[in-house]
């Protein structure tokens, strides 16, 4: 199937995972994973009206920038994601360029988040990252030690923390991370019940190509999905 046949299929199971947790399709954002994919496949996924997309690395970001300007839909933008593992050194690249930074585990990049920000003038958008299912290959702060860094970061003047996200474990059968996706849940409401200052959090990023369905259903606002939309990931210097 095309791009824009795959992008419409993706819909149609959000859509009913949406309905199924007493949603609708509108309250969660498809966010086209692009890394590794070519300018070119990533445009069609535009033409399609995929306007987010995400990426792992700041690198392909800054290569993928301007040539994907062209795609844009009139009256509207790019709006890109950075959802892998962010290095401290890494975050003036982007400081201008992301609607949002999902990989929010520590305060030392949370405190150069605020001080590129402020150079920019700009207040950025981010979620900590939350290793839920205690992976040891995986960032992200441990469940219980995400209430502290939410205080620390609610001072910062140009930051605002908009939700969680986690990166679920590979299953097989997505039913496996259903635990894990409502546990996510559960933490956004607790942290948000603390009452901390200048932290009002809307947003749940989790549910990727093999699960996205269970996340919605658990209450995913925002899925990841790569090769759902994409096919398998594309190594342009491997034969």
């Amino acid at each position: 199937m095309s791009v824009a046949e795959n992008i419409r299929e993706v819909e149609a199971k959000i859509a009913a995972a949406a309905e199924k947790s007493g949603r609708k399709a509108e309250d969660v954002l498809l966010l086209a994973v692009s890394k590794t994919k070519p300018v070119e496949l990533i445009g069609e996924a535009v033409k399609a009206g995929c306007v987010s997309l995400g990426e792992n690395k700041v690198q392909e970001i800054m290569e993928k920038y301007e040539p994907m300007m062209e795609y844009a839909p009139a009256g509207d933008r790019i709006h890109w994601h950075l959802i892998g593992h962010l290095q401290t050194n890494k975050v003036k690249y982007i400081i201008d360029k992301v609607d949002m930074i999902h990989s929010v585990e520590s305060l030392k990049l949370a405190e150069e988040i605020e001080k590129r920000a402020a150079q920019k003038d700009v207040v950025m958008d981010i979620l900590i990252e939350v290793n839920m299912a205690d992976e040891e290959s995986k960032f992200g702060v441990k469940p219980e030690d995400a209430e502290a860094l939410l205080r620390e970061i609610s001072k910062m003047e140009h930051i605002r923390v908009r939700g969680l996200m986690t990166v679920a474990p590979f299953v097989e059968n997505q039913e496996e991370n259903r635990e894990v996706f409502r546990q996510m849940r559960e933490l956004l409401v607790d942290m948000n019940g603390k009452k901390i200052d200048n932290i009002k959090m809307d947003t749940l990023s989790m549910g990727m190509t093999g699960d996205y369905e269970v996340a919605i259903e658990e209450g995913a606002t925002i899925v990841r999905v790569g090769t759902g939309i994409f096919g398998e990931r594309y190594y342009p210097n491997k034969g």
